[in-house]
Order: C-alpha cells, then structure tokens, then sequence
C-alpha cells in the first residue's frame, strides 16, 4: 500500500464530493423576509458546508488518521528487555564471588509476522479510508435529499399562498352577488375553502421549520433559524442504462470497496493464525559482575566480569489454540464475503428501485408540464370569467382552482422526486451520471 497517496487522498475528497454534486444547472436562491442571514446559496454551497462542518465527517476523519498510525505499530519489533540480577548472598565461584547479572534481550518473530500484521492494519486503514469516503457520499446524499425536499416545500407554500390570495380576491365578488340578491351558500362554500387553504398553508410553513432545523443539523448551523429558500429548476428528462451501472457500483462504490479490504484484512488475519504455530526467537546478551577473589586470589582469570550470548525459542505445543485461531480467522472471512455479496446484491437493487422512481418521476414531470397545467390553468381562467359573467357557480371556480393547485403541487412533486433520485444513483455508482465529477482515489 501507498501510504503517502492515502494519506493525500482524504484530504480532496471534500472538494471532490463538491464537484460531484455541483449539478449542471443553473441553482438561485431567494431570500424571504424572515430568512437567516446565511451564505448559502445552491446546492454547491450547501454541499461545501456540510463537508467542512459536519462533525460525524470529522469523526470518520479521525479514525482513518488513527488507523494509519496503527500501521507503524503493527510492523514493529517487541520491546527489548533489560533484565538485572543482584545477588542478596554472593555466589563464590573459582574467580570470585558474583555480585550482579545484567541481561538484554531482544524478541524476534518468525519470519512472515511483522509483515501479516503490517498488511492487517494497511487494509484496516483501507477500509477506513473507503467508510470516510462513504460516509461523505451520505451525507451528500442526505443534504442533497433534504435541499430538494425543501425546495419543493417552498414551491408549495408560495403556490398555497397565490391560490388563497386569489380566492380572497373571489370573496368581495361573491358578497357583492349576495346583497344583490344571490345565493348565500356560495359565499359560505367560498368561506370554508379559504379556511381549508390556510390551514394547509399554516401546516406547509411548519413543515418548513421542521425541514430547516434538520438541513441545519446536518450543515451544523443553529436550528432555530431559518434557512433561505433555495430555487432549482424541473430540469428535461434524464434516461439511465442501469446495466451499465451494475460494473460502476462494484468497480466505485466506497461501501464494496470498504468491505474488500476488510476480506483482505481478514486475509492476512488468516496468516497471522497460521505463523502463530511457529517460534519466536529470542537473542540475549549477559554480562556477570564478579567482585574481587578473597579465597584464592592468585586464580587464572581472578576478578574477571564473564559474558555470554543466549538464545531462546518459545515452543508452540497448544495445537487446538492455534486451530481454533485459523478457525476463527476463516469464518471471520467468510462472514466478510457474504456480507459483500449481499450488499452488492442490496445495491443492485437500490439501483434498479432508483431508476424505477426516476422514469415515473419523468413521465408525471413530462405530463404534467406539457398538457395537464396549461389545461388547468385554463380552466381557472374560464371559470372565473364565466362566474362574474353569471354562467357558473362558485363551485366550480373553486374545483378549477384546487385542480389547478393540485396539479401545481403534483408538477414540483416530481420534480423534487427526479432530482432526488438522480441524487441516489450519483452516490450509489460514484460516478459523473449526469456530466458532474466524480470523487477519486489515489491510494489504489
């Protein structure tokens, strides 16, 4: 593994995911009264945010750097020992009597270990590398989902509001054709549906704090005040190949590519369980302090301090502890492949459940647009013209105007919905799906 490109890597990937989701349309922002004074502007801007402020990226973050200076640790040497003896009653020897011992010795692991345990923790690091980048993509997606959602409550609160003001511009109309002898009934019906208009306003801004709060969350910007209302347009039609997806979601997606390294991991997990079985060696030195000859002190050597040289082995007999370790090891591993088999499985059919939800969202946003609204909007335009003129009730200028704002609402409806499932197939595929960037990794 590369550590210096991996180290690099993380440190792009927040502008990485910026480009990624910097959407190739045009994205205004308009700004209401009560609106905070925030600089967020698009989508891009939202995007640059959560990535620079989120504290669970930062957490991510954090363990990736942790697990990088495991590494070091991994293919390190154990620690020498320093070992001294002093002899509380002196042993006499021919030479003189022993004071004290001094001994260093240093562990050796059999060969293969260090490196079994160095290539464990670089593919742990991997895998972290891959959840940072995962959890990145999510939380884009999460922010992206979010943007959009509010967006279309935005659109539904000032359409609720056009249409409740042009019912309230009905209301002196229909008094008017009351004193001069009409119907009661219809400024009563008139009444009750701008009633039920405004409580679905009141319920729409609501929604509105409660959508903020949360886009704020995730932004890690105060939740009491209000975000500004970001503006996008419905976008044309986007058609997907989602069998050409299916290689791109296994050769990019951060979350197979997490649980790959972690086979790895567990690979080289299952050879540190089989070298288990073999000594480690360790190499001594010994130094023997020898005091001044009382007995005979005329002896060859008298007085002199010996030194010596050990080496030990350990001896590895519990084969059943070193079975059972492999053993482990092995299914630790298996259980990873499955896992990545039924993740792959699950994002394939998060893919295909996404582009089913993207071309229903096409045909309702193609639908509505080109024939349904034009249509009801007309119908408003005649209704009115044909109840002011005597020749329909209030009736039907209020069924024409709920048409109307149904339709409007269900127009914006799937528009939000392309755009959110564009959103899901970018993150699932890690890919430019419509003309953006992708992030990339350099550690590979």
């Amino acid at each position: 593994m590369n550590r210096e490109p991996l180290s690099r890597a993380y440190k792009r990937t927040a502008t990485g995911l910026t480009l990624l989701f910097a959407l190739s349309y045009s994205l205004a922002s308009a700004h209401p009264p009560e609106a905070a004074d925030i600089p967020l502007t698009d989508l891009n801007s939202y995007l640059a945010r959560a990535m620079s402020a989120n504290p669970q990226i930062q957490a991510f973050e954090s363990r990736y750097n942790a697990a990088m200076q495991r590494i070091t640790q991994a293919s390190a040497l154990p620690d020498p020992m320093f070992q001294i003896t002093h002899f509380v009653e002196s042993v006499q020897t021919r030479t003189g009597p022993q004071e004290n011992v001094f001994m260093v010795s240093q562990t050796l692991p059999w060969f293969g270990k260090l490196s079994s345990r160095e290539n464990a923790a670089s593919a742990e690091a991997e895998a972290l590398w891959y959840a940072y980048q995962n959890q990145q993509l999510m939380l884009a997606r999460a922010v992206s989902l979010a943007y959009y959602e509010y967006g279309y409550t935005g659109e539904a609160i000032a359409l609720t509001q056009e249409n409740l003001d042009l019912l309230s511009q009905l209301e002196p109309i229909v008094e008017e054709k009351v004193r001069g002898g009409g119907e009661l009934n219809a400024l009563l019906r008139l009444k009750v549906e701008i009633g039920k208009v405004s409580d679905q306003l009141e319920s729409l801004k609501q929604k509105r704090i409660a959508q903020s709060s949360q886009l704020s969350a995730l932004l890690a910007l105060p939740v009491d005040r209000l975000l500004a209302w970001p503006h996008w347009e419905p976008g044309e039609a986007v058609e997907v190949n989602g069998a050409a997806l299916v290689p791109a979601i296994e050769a990019n997606n951060p979350q197979l590519k997490m649980l790959e390294r972690k086979i790895a991991s567990a690979e080289a997990r299952r050879e540190i369980a089989r070298l288990e079985g073999y000594p480690d060696i360790t190499l001594g030195f010994n130094y023997i302090q020898v005091g001044s000859p009382v007995v005979n002190p005329n002896t060859p050597d008298a007085g002199q301090d010996p030194w010596g040289f050990t080496v030990a082995v350990n001896i590895p007999i519990w084969f059943e502890k070193y079975d059972a370790a492999k053993a482990e090891a092995l299914a630790s591993k298996r259980a990873i492949e499955n896992e990545y088999t039924n993740r792959f499985n699950e994002l394939r059919g998060d893919l295909t459940a996404s582009i089913a939800r993207l071309n229903d969202a096409n045909r309702r946003l193609e639908l509505y647009g080109q024939d349904l609204l034009s249509l009801a909007e007309q119908a408003v335009e005649n209704s009115r013209t044909s109840y002011e003129g005597g020749g329909a009730s209030i009736l039907d200028v209020i069924d024409s105007e709920r048409s109307l704002l149904e339709l409007q609402m269900l127009y914006w409806r799937a528009a939000a919905d392309a755009w959110q499932q564009r959103v899901i197939l970018q993150t699932l595929a890690n890919q430019p799906i419509l003309g953006t960037f992708n992030v990339t990794s350099e550690h590979e």
